[in-house]
């Protein structure tokens, strides 16, 4: 059983990582791959109200995403884009990369290679990867405008879709561990954490919501 103050703490750190920047065009569309179909979806839908001429799907598997997503998750991206309406010649993708820092160095120099020209960046994450995103993406490709966006979702709607409630506590603490410790690892810019979300950061890791987080 998840306790109620569980909840509320999960809420708090669910909401610390959501960016609120409002969707707008940019020089290109860059998604992060995941086990999360929904960054597809998100990155598909941005393409198509026109808000850039080019999606970057980014990622290759990972022990989350090497049984349904077979061919690496960028390639899993493209077909469900494609699938959504978005023309094949419009999305290049970035195979390689393995966590969110390779992620924005690949994906920047496939771009350059394509003679892509970039000043602004609409990054498509999972919800709660919003900031992680936007922290490392300012460090690792300074001088672009760096426009951070996701699913519009509630909490309780994501939980939902997930279909595993803990797992998707243990990624919310895990994802604020990282913005905790990478800046001085020189990963990601650095992005304060009020008291009351570090606060229910360490009651999650206290009450046991720990399989994300690096040792």
């Amino acid at each position: 059983m998840i306790s109620v103050r569980s909840w509320s703490d999960a809420r708090q750190v669910w909401d610390h990582h959501l960016m609120h920047h409002t969707p707008r065009p940019c020089s290109v569309i860059v998604g992060l791959g995941s086990h999360d179909l929904g960054v597809a979806d998100a990155a598909a839908g941005f393409y198509l109200r026109g808000l850039a001429p080019v999606i970057v799907f980014t990622g290759s598997t990972s022990p989350t995403t090497r049984e349904h997503m077979p061919r690496g998750e960028a390639v899993h991206y493209r077909e469900r884009a494609v699938e959504l309406g978005v023309p094949e010649s419009a999305v290049l993708v970035e195979p390689k990369a393995r966590n969110t820092g390779e992620n924005i160095r690949f994906s920047r120099a496939l771009l350059e290679e394509a003679g892509v020209d970039v000043s602004s960046v609409l990054l498509v994450s999972k919800p709660y990867e919003e900031r992680r995103a936007y922290a490392t993406a300012r460090k690792l490709w300074p001088g672009v405008d760096v426009v951070s966006a996701s699913s519009p979702m509630t909490f309780e709607a994501y939980v939902a879709s997930i279909g595993d409630d803990r797992l998707v506590i243990d990624m919310l603490v895990g994802a604020l561990q990282r913005l905790l410790v990478y800046p001085a690892q020189g990963f990601m810019i650095e992005q304060p954490v009020p008291e009351e979300v570090a606060a229910a950061y360490e009651r999650l890791v206290g009450s046991g919501f720990t399989s994300r987080l690096i040792r």
